[in-house]
């Protein structure tokens, strides 16, 4: 894994990717940098995904821009920082000017064949949907909602333009877990992953995880990526245990 890594390509193409899948209401390109906003979506979509070289004195030239956008726009700037895939100096400089660190990640991945055998069937039913349900959306936002208006992602999802698809767990006829996935380019990444107390312990992220490897695989993915929280030991072990390793980490910069 270390020789992924060390392609910058491949984890810049990684990040992008999950952008593309948790897209912004706005995105301008400034030399190569992401200036996302996304007033209506969770923080982490409206970042800086600041991508490629550059050198110390355009760097700060580079931030300074940054900051002036969403200052315009009334909004914190925050830059993602992944080093493999962000200007040397970066983060440095991010921290001489205040910026907090926050939200440590890790970007895992896993070939569609080994979550398969590490995901055996399970007893729920798993259903599949082209399109987010209104019991896919009450579930995401009764585990994961944080009090706003569970509106503003269903918009957001619908400006995902790569293939997709929406995962169910079934108890009877209750939704009880759900995730989504993304194919593009030859990846897919898992979203959303959400499962109800009631259902715990049941196997149904397992069994999501399954439902969403095979739709990869039938959509000519052969390989899967997720972001997950580097304080979430559960969440942690439940995709080590599926057959996801850690690519790389990456954390978030916050103007104080």
């Amino acid at each position: 894994m270390s020789s992924l890594v060390d392609n910058p390509e491949m984890v810049r193409g990684l990040l992008e990717r999950a952008a593309r899948a948790l897209p912004a209401d706005h995105v301008e390109e400034a030399e190569g940098w992401w200036l996302r906003r996304a007033p209506s979506c969770a923080w982490w979509a409206g970042t800086v995904l600041p991508h490629g070289h550059a050198g110390a004195d355009e760097l700060l030239r580079r931030v300074a821009q940054a900051e002036r956008f969403y200052a315009g726009h009334g909004t914190v700037v925050r830059f993602q920082i992944c080093p493999p895939a962000c200007p040397d100096g970066l983060d440095a400089l991010l921290a001489k000017r205040g910026y907090r660190r926050e939200s440590l990640m890790s970007l895992q991945v896993a070939s569609t064949g080994r979550v398969l055998d590490r995901t055996p069937h399970g007893a729920l039913r798993i259903r599949l949907d082209e399109r987010p349900t209104r019991p896919w959306l009450a579930v995401r936002h009764a585990v994961h909602g944080d009090g706003g208006d569970p509106r503003a992602e269903r918009k957001m999802l619908d400006r995902i333009e790569q293939p997709c698809t929406y995962a169910s767990a079934m108890i009877e006829n209750d939704v009880v877990a759900v995730g989504r996935a993304v194919a593009d380019t030859g990846w897919a990444g898992v979203f959303g992953m959400a499962t109800l107390p009631r259902a715990r312990g049941k196997g149904a992220a397992r069994g999501l995880l399954a439902a969403l490897a095979h739709w990869a695989g039938a959509h000519g993915t052969g390989r899967l990526y997720l972001q997950v929280e580097r304080d979430n030991p559960v969440a942690l072990r439940l995709y080590e245990r599926t057959g996801f390793k850690e690519f790389c980490g990456y954390h978030y910069r916050a103007a104080g």
